[in-house]
């Protein structure tokens, strides 16, 4: 009788990891490896980790310890580190984490049955294409594509995931008609860059620049919009959302596709990452804070009840006072619905690290957070107020503490009081809510219909 082996994967960071981790789960599970939470027990340990931020780097190698004592008790124990942090130095890797076996970087996932002694073959160009064990049963990240073109000067993107590659139209497609006859509720369409779906960079001689770089449809690919038009054709009840949008590729052509999908609920994270010019061309962001403003305007104008989130980043190298009050000018200004603000770390190799001194101390990176976090709390219960007394439709995900736990259409969290006996009906299900309260970071009310 052969000796089942079991694997655990700790998964760090954004959605893209998340879909990574559940393509990891997948490849493992066809090599003959069963989940299991129990680290004691596993023969496969995944460490999927995020280098976006150093805070998030330091939960990794702060778990050092933990994971020699593991490997004391068991010998036999694989140790695989993937994900962002691979893209540093190698060495410096193997110093700090001397129990790690395996350093795999994750553009070379496909590499993974062969580092197990599996005969599983992987294309290296479809990785993609490998089908994902789902951690949810009514939610899926879909990645439509991978890596990065932009090379923001802050980001490490296109270095630990390499140049952006998208996957065929026909490719998505299926994975969605299969997970919406599954009955899962809410699909997100996952991309570094998403807006840019289909395009690939071709070089185009032209005599009076000697060369020029012309985005072109990719073979098997479209655009973004004809995109969301045949996922919006798909028949079942279910929601779509996608992150993250670039500015830069968000047009009007976008937008009047937006507001006629049907299944498209009225969400966008769309990154701005500073409210000032100059900062955003040193952070190679090809937009002005002027034109970002526009899209907001003709988002709001089109999508009335659309919420719109952020990423911002504080304490960019050389941003002065003046500099960031722009950045918390354009907080009042376009009162968000939500922001995700991030004090700058310097990430290894980008050209931020390699040309900018990172000259604002920490504790004004922290002051300057708190600054925009006062601003965005105002803003966010304003227009969480508009709910009360209002009906929404709410997709819940769990019961916490007393409360039952979803989002609705604008993805804002909605708490409902309820027993845990009566809350377990819900999750994974839809109900209309009926808002008692708007408050700072989300929504309270009562089921009405579900």
């Amino acid at each position: 009788m052969s000796v089942s082996k079991n694997y655990h994967i700790i998964t760090f960071g954004c959605q893209a990891n998340i879909s990574d981790s559940e393509r990891i789960a997948n490849i493992l599970e066809e090599l003959g490896y069963r989940p299991s939470p129990v680290l004691e027990r596993v023969d496969v340990l995944v460490i999927n980790t995020c280098s976006v931020r150093q805070v998030a780097e330091d939960k990794v190698l702060g778990r050092a310890p933990k994971l020699q004592i593991l490997k004391n008790k068991n010998a036999n124990l694989k140790i695989i580190l993937t994900g962002c942090m691979l893209h540093h130095n190698l060495s410096r890797l193997k110093n700090i984490l001397p129990p790690v076996d395996i350093f795999l970087p994750i553009k070379d996932l496909w590499r993974l049955p062969g580092l197990l002694g599996g005969n599983l073959k992987i294309n290296p160009q479809e990785y993609l294409s490998f089908s994902s064990k789902y951690q949810s049963n009514f939610s899926a990240f879909v990645p439509i594509s991978y890596g990065c073109n932009n090379f923001c000067t802050y980001c490490i993107v296109p270095f630990s995931r390499g140049r952006e590659y998208s996957r065929p139209k026909a490719e998505i497609i299926r994975e969605i008609k299969k997970l919406v006859s599954k009955n899962y509720k809410e699909i997100w369409l996952l991309g570094q860059n998403v807006n840019s779906y289909g395009l690939e960079e071709k070089t185009i001689w032209n005599n009076k620049t000697r060369k020029n770089f012309i985005p072109k449809i990719q073979r098997g690919r479209c655009s973004f919009e004809e995109l969301l038009e045949e996922i919006d054709k798909i028949k079942g009840d279910f929601w779509l959302r996608f992150t993250s949008p670039h500015p830069k590729d968000f047009s009007e052509k976008t937008i009047n596709t937006l507001s006629h999908l049907k299944r498209f609920v009225h969400y966008i994270n769309l990154p701005v990452q500073s409210g000032d010019d100059e900062i955003l061309k040193k952070m190679n962001r090809p937009y002005t804070v002027a034109h970002y403003k526009e899209l907001i305007k003709k988002l709001r104008k089109s999508i009335p009840d659309i919420a719109i989130s952020t990423d911002v980043i504080v304490g960019f190298p050389g941003e002065n006072k003046k500099q960031f009050l722009n950045t918390a000018k354009l907080f009042r200004e376009v009162k968000y619905d939500m922001a995700f603000i991030s004090k700058y770390s310097p990430r290894p190799q980008t050209a931020a690290a390699i040309s900018f001194k990172d000259n604002i101390f920490w504790e004004e990176k922290d002051r300057r957070f708190e600054v925009l976090n006062e601003i965005l709390k105002k803003t966010a219960k304003l227009r969480n107020k508009k709910f009360e007394n209002e009906k929404t439709k709410v997709l819940f995900s769990e019961y916490k503490n007393g409360f039952l736990l979803g989002k609705n259409e604008q993805y804002k969290t909605v708490k409902v009081l309820m027993d845990k006996k009566d809350a377990q009906k819900f999750i994974g299900n839809f109900a209309e809510v009926k808002i008692k309260k708007g408050r700072e970071w989300g929504l309270e009310g009562e089921i009405i219909h579900g």
